[in-house]
């Protein structure tokens, strides 16, 4: 294979456990928790492996607290919390910027919003002065023009997010799965007519009744103590007035009966059919075991819907059930690709088939086993990070928000873990049985405070930055030129490892463009000793996440292991790069998935510039004109690819 011959990197960070086996405990976010006299919830864990601390601040509020005729404010508000204050009046990313933040950003649902940044140490009391400045001293200047300014940015997200493909589905299943007037009948983005119709009185009443520190929770992780933060919060935050106490939402599941069909024409690239079913909210002992049935269902290739549907059958491209947890009510969804030349009524009864098999039988023990290890592994995995989405600034706020506990996650994965095959079969039975919505997506025919004394007048901008303190990098190199770079980290017991090579699709023939891309993903689709749903099976088995990338100018081979299965992951790894089959029906089933991807990639406006730019860029003989994405076009992909490969 002329790709994996010369110019090899294999690089390796090394997580190692005091434990003997990571799956023999659940992981443990210690934390300690204060509240100011205002009401503020705090959080703090601490991680000094590197000088950065991530600052998660939950309002525990979300469309579902709108009213009908007020829709979308939530997350009209949200954009209005990065315009600036009553003492920084300019755009809200200005000061991070300057001191080197990352993850800098703000997002709501249905049931909270939150707002997030990871900060270097020095730079804390600046984050925390922002946070407090917009808690406390916002309304000042959310002006008609400002708020005018919002919502026509708001409404032009509604108009994106509408024109892509399936981009209706949310709305169209809210307004049909849940009863009218229910908190979860209309979606977080709302109605244009509502969003038009908001006034600076709805803004000053939204801030006053849900902005309140009472109202929140802030998650620190990473470079601080208990004491820096007690100091610091109590600093920029204790003086800024509780709100009223908001009146929560009873739970409403609205579990329906019999059966509701709509049908959807839109500008998509194949037919797609989606099956919805209204269940548990979050925190139940069904929505851990939903989320569990989720991933039997469809993680992986070894998946009951999978392996019938994608892999068996080639009734569709693809596959998806998920668990959508909220508040106060779930649902449970599926959702599939029809193939081309397959009838939607074939691919409605194949997964039909699947869910009542898994009604009538639940899931075999290697496969239960196979999904509670991929769950657990994918959850320690999000343990590297401090901050961002499911870091453990964001597990912890997400615990206090929405149960009450932090550790609220422990009583999740017990519950996945304790699961037994028959409480999976009553689970589904119980939810799964009667109820479904179905909606076809077709192709359109042609046709008390604390007195402080903060100077507001300026920033606090730190005065210097620790040097940060990397892992030592160790190099070494194989008697057969193989470069080895080691980088040692002793907090999560994970390993990485990426096995990196100077060859990227720039290389592919100008007639053959996706060559390096699509050979590159042909890697983990069995080898000599592994056919393709064998090695998705090992890997599930050890919970080990493996994957190929190709860019312009290199590709990648990559492993992410639990230290306690790193062994056996690394004989998979090396069989994977040395020994891989390449049969012509995976490279036939591959095919029809690149080609129904490239569908959707040219209904998105950033896929089509993808394809078209580079040319015009580089002019159309240059190694860099062909799409930038590295996918080919269809007429590049038709040819005998195996002989390619």
């Amino acid at each position: 294979m002329i790709i994996l011959k010369k110019h090899f990197i294999l690089a390796c960070v090394l997580s190692f456990s005091l434990t003997a086996n990571a799956l023999e405990d659940i992981p443990d976010i210690k934390y300690e928790k204060f509240t100011l006299p205002n009401g503020l919830r705090v959080l703090v864990h601490e991680d000094h492996k590197i000088p950065v601390v991530a600052i998660n601040v939950w309002y525990h509020v979300g469309s579902k607290d709108e009213e009908p005729g007020k829709t979308g404010f939530a997350h009209l508000f949200e954009h209005l919390m990065f315009n600036g204050t009553e003492n920084y009046n300019d755009e809200y990313f200005g000061p991070f910027q300057q001191v080197g933040a990352t993850d800098m950003n703000g997002t709501t649902n249905n049931d909270r919003t939150n707002y997030f940044e990871n900060v270097p140490t020095p730079a804390l009391e600046l984050a925390l002065w922002m946070e407090s400045d917009r808690m406390g001293h916002l309304l000042g200047v959310v002006d008609q023009a400002r708020l005018d300014n919002q919502t026509g940015v708001v409404q032009n997200e509604k108009r994106q997010g509408e024109n892509r493909p399936y981009g209706r589905v949310f709305l169209q299943a809210a307004e049909a799965t849940f009863p009218e007037g229910h908190p979860y009948s209309w979606t977080t983005i709302g109605s244009m007519e509502d969003l038009s119709a908001a006034t600076l009185e709805d803004v000053q009443k939204w801030f006053k009744t849900y902005y309140g520190p009472n109202n929140a929770v802030i998650a620190l992780a990473g470079d601080i103590d208990l004491e820096t933060a007690k100091k610091l919060v109590s600093k920029y935050f204790g003086d800024i007035p509780a709100g009223p106490s908001p009146i929560k939402k009873k739970k409403w599941v609205a579990k329906r009966s019999g059966q509701k069909r709509e049908i959807m024409y839109d500008r998509v690239p194949n037919t797609r059919i989606y099956k919805t079913w209204n269940t548990a909210e979050i925190g139940t002992q069904d929505h851990a075991q939903l989320e569990l049935i989720a991933s039997l269902l469809s993680g992986g290739k070894n998946s009951y819907l999978y392996q019938k549907l994608v892999y068996q059958d080639q009734l569709a491209t693809s596959v998806e059930a998920f668990y959508y947890g909220r508040e106060i009510a779930g649902q449970f969804w599926i959702y599939a690709d029809l193939a081309r030349g397959r009838s939607l009524e074939e691919l409605e009864h194949g997964i039909d088939q699947v869910v009542q098999e898994f009604i009538k039988r639940g899931p075999n023990s290697k496969r239960l086993k196979n999904a509670k290890t991929s769950l657990q592994a994918g959850w320690i995995k999000g343990l590297q990070r401090v901050g961002g989405f499911g870091g453990k600034s964001d597990i912890l706020a997400n615990g206090e928000i929405y149960m009450g506990d932090p550790h609220a996650y422990k009583n999740v994965l017990q519950t996945i873990l304790n699961a037994t095959a028959m409480d999976l079969k009553n689970t589904a039975a119980k939810w799964l049985s009667d109820g479904e919505y179905i909606l076809t997506v077709m192709p359109e025919e042609e046709s008390s405070l604390i007195e402080t004394k903060v100077d507001r007048s300026q920033l606090p901008y730190p005065d210097n930055f620790p040097k940060l303190d990397l892992p030592d990098i160790q190099r070494a190199t194989l008697s057969n030129g193989l470069q080895i770079v080691l980088a040692e980290r002793h907090d999560v017991p994970l390993i990485n490892l990426s096995l990196q090579m100077k060859n990227g699709h720039a290389t592919d023939p100008m007639d053959q463009a996706g060559l390096a891309s699509f050979s590159m993903s042909m890697l983990t689709e069995g080898t000599k000793k592994y056919d393709a749903l064998e090695l998705s099976e090992k890997l599930e088995e050890l919970g080990t996440d493996l994957y190929t990338n190709t860019g312009l100018d290199s590709s990648s081979v990559n492993l992410s292991a639990l230290k306690s299965n790193f062994i056996p992951s690394l004989k998979i790894f090396n069989e994977v790069i040395t020994e891989p089959a390449f049969e012509q029906k995976e490279i036939d089933r591959k095919k029809i998935r690149w080609l129904a991807a490239l569908d959707q990639t040219l209904l998105n406006p950033n896929g089509i510039a993808s394809h078209i730019i580079p040319g015009i860029l580089y002019g159309t003989n240059h190694p860099y004109a062909k799409p930038s994405n590295g996918d080919g076009t269809k007429e590049s992909i038709s040819w005998r690819i195996k002989e390619k490969i």
